[in-house]
């Protein structure tokens, strides 16, 4: 509203109102706006949007303009002044209720505008004489009470106003919740609920059925946008987006609303939640209607969810299944008939009974009394026998009392505060010395003081009072639009939502009765991204709202086992995640068992190395005396050879369970035996060497290297590794223990005890290996008859080889593996000794016995000498 026209309307009501000192007092200026009027003991004000819309006059500022005219008469608003005289006359009749008072009224058209509005109460307020004179002048007010304004933002300016003068309001119909603010609308009463609620039970509309991603239109004024504000609020309570805010124009807009059309059409969001009045919406539905837009879920509040203008029959194509809240409609006896009793000629005094026939039977009555804009010529005279019961329209339709008894206990709230106040005891009255109002010269702020502690019945039956902010009790019944099978609506309430029943009963629904969209009775989607599945999890997408995302699969070892998971859960440490990753399911063991493949092929292969061995053990037995046997030490070669069967079969005790005894045996069977075969070999290239520098003259060196000197110098070596195995046994040992890691598999393994008496023992074996190898590298050259040396030299390189690359691939192989690596190591160095050093003689022996002979070994010996 334009600030200078609220300045001099606030001018004008100060110095009519309140300038006692002077003796008489001016009209500086009138509303032009129609009223009706009855007198009364005490009169009540009443505002009402009988038009909705207001044509400026031109302002040429040469002369002073004329009122303005207001146009598109509204049946519901004339319905809701009936409603307030009916109140009235019903209460003067009542012998119970002021039965020494008389209530008038002055009620005047808003045009649906705040300028008119607040014209509209001041005229009310300080009456339209054109002077006051004597005590009158600056006296209470004509009329210290006023029911209205429809709007919320005609009511903030008003009770802007008139608050400052503690003149009460009783609106019907302005449900912002700004106006619950007392500090700022201290004498602000309203019988209709607070959008506060009506915002609240929105948002659990919108979560009962999954409506996550939102469309929200609202009107340019208080009502849509305070509406909007709490509803956007709520929202995020439930996780729901809104997909685009768009706002209706006051001044009607074609570019404006094809853009809003526009953006609904390229909208993924199926829902529309709007807070507008009637009018403002209407603009807009009735576009949709005409695009043909048949997609949408509409979401109404209590402004235009039982409005015959926007639920025309020609309109439910696209509006079909609109769900919303409306105010409780309740039953007022008497008032159908009283809503037909007009008529132009016994209600001469009501100057809008003839726009209101005129529109009502489409008929012209006489031109001078004709306020219609429409040309006489189009339209038939009226022949003075209509009858409103004969006819159907918004006005005498009694199905839907919503805000019609918002109108009606707004009297009474006011008639029974008055009461109250008649029934003041001098000296037991509310006020200074316990005084009591005089109701002939009845102050405004006296009337606020009853008002707020009202608490009485209507005739419907219903409690009426007022909590501190001025407000009832929020209820509302939820109303779904259905199609007849005339093609007309029908306004089916499908549950109810009551603020005085808790938080936790206060929403209830009946969805089976619900018809939505086209008919359908499938509940629509509208979702921005469908809820991620049992074993996904919801990844917002950057730069969009959260309900925007994208569903990821869980982790391994990790689940989520509901619907739109934001995180997955990590299952514990015994237990992993299933192939869907929605339960977490016991971890499977894993160890090298003799019953897998792998296990089976590694006992093949060391059984089949033990039986080689005992092979070859037999052989040399049997071939005992012949000089292949005996040049090679067979001593030796027979400890050689059981040494390097218990290393096969040391290798059988990595597969199989982990248990105490088996983890004990496997690393200390195998470090003892591989130290046994190491020190045979190292005995038997000692032996070769020295043997070999025996033959020079004068030599006596091989006195100092004879049996029982080998088998001293095999007996101190693994006794060594022995004393190592016992120490390591004893301080900390292997112990079977579970891996639970990062895997689907709990391994099951043996822990060294002692990583420090693990490293001694290979480090050992690694030390006696490399002598060794040292010493037969120094023997390569030797004759061959007599030289093991260059056979032992190869076995000894694989043997390092194998056990050097055993120490990354041990520690990096996962579970039974490590062991697999283990048990191949032992077996490859094995093979190595027993081909290297054997074979060649097995050969010979079996394959070429002509060369097992001393002389032919002699033969050799002397060629070598000589060369």
């Amino acid at each position: 509203m334009n600030l200078y026209a609220w300045l001099y309307f606030s001018f004008i009501f100060h110095r009519n109102l309140f300038r006692a000192q002077q003796s008489t007092c001016k009209l500086h200026g009138k509303s032009g706006l129609k009223r009706l009027y009855r007198n009364g003991d005490l009169t009540i004000g009443g505002l009402f949007p009988i038009h909705t819309r207001v044509v400026l006059p031109d302002k040429s500022f040469k002369y002073k303009p004329p009122f303005s005219k207001c146009e598109g008469f509204d049946f519901r608003g004339y319905r809701w002044v009936q409603a307030m005289i009916f109140a009235v006359e019903e209460i003067n009749n009542n012998t119970e209720l002021l039965p020494n008072i008389t209530l008038g009224y002055a009620i005047t058209d808003t045009c649906l505008t705040q300028l008119s509005t607040l014209g509209a109460a001041m005229a009310i307020v300080t009456g339209e004489r054109d002077t006051v004179s004597g005590l009158g002048c600056g006296r209470a007010p004509e009329v210290p009470v006023i029911i209205g304004d429809a709007s919320s933002s005609g009511s903030m300016v008003v009770a802007r106003t008139l608050g400052v003068y503690s003149i009460p309001m009783v609106s019907y119909f302005a449900s912002c919740a700004c106006l619950s603010d007392k500090n700022t609308f201290p004498a602000f009463f309203r019988t209709v609920p607070s959008d506060y609620f009506q915002a609240r039970a929105m948002a659990k509309l919108l979560k009962l059925f999954g409506w996550t991603w939102v469309g929200v239109i609202a009107g340019d004024d208080d009502y849509g946008k305070s509406g909007i504000q709490i509803f956007q609020e709520e929202v995020k309570k439930y996780d729901v987006c809104i997909a685009f805010s768009e706002i209706i124009p006051k001044v009607y807009s074609k570019e404006k609303i094809l853009q809003i059309m526009q953006t609904i059409k390229e909208s993924s969001a199926k829902v529309m939640v709007t807070f507008a009045i009637e009018s403002d919406i209407y603009s807009v539905l009735k576009e949709v209607v005409s695009q043909n837009i048949t997609d949408k879920q509409w979401v109404a509040t209590e402004a235009w969810i039982t409005s015959s203008l926007v639920s025309a029959p020609r309109n439910l194509l696209s509006l079909e299944g609109t769900i919303g809240f409306a105010l409780r409609k309740a039953e007022i006896k008497g008032l159908k008939s009283f809503l037909c009793r007009i008529h132009p000629e016994s209600d001469p005094a009501d100057p809008f009974i003839t726009e209101f026939w005129e529109a009502v039977f489409g008929c012209s009555l006489d031109q001078s009394v004709s306020s219609s804009p429409t040309p006489l010529s189009s339209k038939p005279k009226c022949t003075g026998a209509e009858n409103l019961e004969s006819v159907q329209s918004t006005y005498n339709d009694v199905s839907q009392l919503r805000a019609t008894y918002n109108v009606y206990k707004a009297v009474y709230a006011i008639a029974h505060a008055v009461h109250d106040m008649l029934s003041c005891s001098p000296g037991e009255g509310p006020f200074e010395n316990g005084s009591c109002p005089d109701i002939t010269h009845l102050q405004p702020w006296q009337l606020v003081h009853y008002l707020k502690r009202v608490n009485a019945k209507t005739p419907v039956g219903e409690e009426v009072y007022f909590d501190e902010n001025g407000d009832p009790v929020a209820s509302y019944d939820i109303i779904n639009w259905q199609r007849k099978a005339d093609g007309s609506v029908k306004y089916v309430k499908v549950g109810q939502f009551d603020a005085a029943e808790g938080s936790e009963n206060e929403f209830d629904i009946d969805e089976e009765k619900l018809v939505w969209r086209e008919g359908h009775s499938k509940v629509p989607r509208s979702v921005c991204s469908e809820s991620c599945a049992p074993g996904t999890w919801k990844a917002v997408q950057k730069g969009r709202p959260v309900c925007c995302f994208d569903c990821l699969p869980c982790a391994d070892g990790e689940i989520s086992n509901i619907t739109g998971a934001v995180e997955c859960k990590k299952c514990p440490s015994s237990y992993w995640s299933n192939a869907e990753k929605t339960e977490c399911v016991p971890k499977e063991t894993e160890y090298l068992s003799f019953e897998e493949t792998m296990g089976i092929i590694l006992v093949v292969i060391s059984v089949c190395g033990a039986a080689i061995t005992a092979c070859i053990i037999s052989t040399f037995f049997y071939f005992r005396d012949t000089p292949i046997v005996k040049a090679n030490n067979s001593e030796l070669s027979f400890l050689l050879l059981f040494s390097l069967v218990l290393c096969f079969l040391c290798s059988l005790a990595f597969i199989g369970r982990p248990l105490p005894w088996s983890c004990k045996l496997r690393h200390t069977a195998f470090g003892i035996s591989f130290v046994l075969c190491i020190s045979c070999v190292l005995s038997k290239t000692v032996v070769v060497l020295m043997a070999f520098r025996a033959t020079l003259p004068g030599s006596n060196i091989m006195r100092y290297f004879g049996p029982p000197q080998q088998r001293a110098g095999i007996f101190c070596c693994t006794l060594g590794q022995v004393l190592i195995c016992v120490l390591w046994l004893t301080l900390s040992p292997p112990y079977p223990s579970q891996d639970l890691g990062q895997s689907a598999k709990i391994i099951l393994q043996c822990s060294l005890g002692s990583v420090l008496g693990f490293a001694c023992v290979l480090g050992y074996i690694g030390c006696l290996a490399c002598v060794c190898f040292i010493l037969a590298f120094l023997a390569r050259k030797l004759p061959d008859n007599f030289n093991e040396a260059k056979f032992i030299t190869f076995s000894m390189l694989i043997f390092c080889a194998v056990w050097i690359t055993f120490i990354p691939a041990y520690v990096s192989s996962p579970g039974k593996y490590t062991v697999a690596v283990e048990i191949f190591a032992i077996l490859s160095s094995s093979y190595s000794l027993l081909v290297c050093i054997f074979v060649p003689k097995c050969y010979i022996i079996l394959l070429k016995p002509e060369q097992n002979t001393k002389k032919q070994l002699m033969g050799k010996v002397a060629d070598k000498i000589r060369n």
